[in-house]
């Protein structure tokens, strides 16, 4: 007998009590289970900026809407880094991007990509700003030019409010790059930088205008405070890669657009988790602010 039948055999007596007889296990019957590959679908992937299980509460309910309403499958995918976001768009494993507008137009220069909305912000617009924060007890940095020389936490490279727009706003006042401590990066998580700056971990941190109520509940948010906030640029948009059929696009815009948070209360169910509150029609000259900031930006980092 091989080690393991003695084994089970001695497991299966120690198992019996005194009056019961051993079931005799035959090893040689056994199943094979057979792992089912995902129904074919329209991929729609939120650029990671937050958790996984984040991006999924958020989204779930609209995805769910958006399959309903057009009659199309649509399932969410979960990019792990903005990098991986882009490089699955190129892949073809996302048909429905939703990201922020450099990631958008580096799909567009890249991938052929096509927007067709953007959303509309809670505060009712269009557009958004990126932030730098320090610990409220952080003397030392009170403006723009106390960060000089500091330590910088920012979310991604490829980030706009956690990382260009606040780096537009540091060339605007004569920084660049060189001229900090260091730059980290939070591996794409808004929540990263905020816990990075209030653990002291940093001297300050760039986020997207919003991002501190996402720690609301875990941490003081007092204890951080907004040092500055960048200009306004074109908001998060939805693209569609060129492989998509026109007619399923032509329905996923209809029935974004459908979506009325003011006079429909599961409307405003879906959008208020998504933590926006509609959309408006989009196409690629939008995002032209976006393509002169990413110039200035690295001419000054040269």
């Amino acid at each position: 007998m091989n080690i393991l039948g003695v084994f089970l055999g001695a497991f299966l007596l120690a198992a019996c009590g005194e009056d019961e007889k051993p079931i005799k296990v035959s090893l040689d019957s056994r199943q094979e289970i057979a792992i089912k590959p995902p129904q074919p679908a329209i991929t729609y992937a939120y650029l990671p900026q937050y958790s996984h299980s984040e991006s999924f509460q958020r989204h779930q309910q609209l995805v769910a809407y958006l399959t309903e309403e057009t009659g199309l499958p649509i399932r969410q995918v979960f990019p792990d880094t903005f990098t991986h976001h882009i490089s699955m768009f190129g892949q073809g494993k996302i048909d429905i991007s939703f990201s922020n507008p450099f990631v958008y137009v580096n799909l567009a220069n890249r991938y052929g990509a096509q927007a067709m909305a953007r959303i509309v912000e809670e505060d009712g617009r269009a557009e958004f700003r990126g932030q730098i924060i320090a610990r409220h007890d952080n003397e030392a940095i009170r403006s723009v030019e106390d960060c000089r020389g500091k330590s910088w936490v920012a979310v991604d490279p490829s980030s706009a409010g956690g990382y260009l727009f606040p780096l537009g706003l540091f060339v605007d006042h004569g920084l660049t790059a060189r001229d900090f401590k260091e730059v980290a990066f939070s591996g794409g998580r808004q929540e990263n930088v905020i816990l990075g700056v209030y653990a002291g971990l940093h001297d300050f941190g760039t986020i997207r205008e919003g991002a501190l109520q996402v720690l609301a509940n875990r941490i003081d948010i007092n204890q951080i405070k907004v040092v500055a906030t960048s200009r306004a640029y074109p908001g998060w948009v939805y693209a569609y890669s060129p492989r998509l059929a026109p007619e399923s696009v032509d329905k996923i815009r209809a029935a974004m657009l459908k979506l009325d948070y003011a006079n429909n209360p599961r409307h405003r169910a879906i959008l208020d988790a998504a933590r926006f509150i509609g959309f408006v029609a989009s196409d690629d000259r939008d995002f032209d602010p976006i393509r002169e900031l990413n110039r200035k930006v690295k001419q000054e980092g040269e």
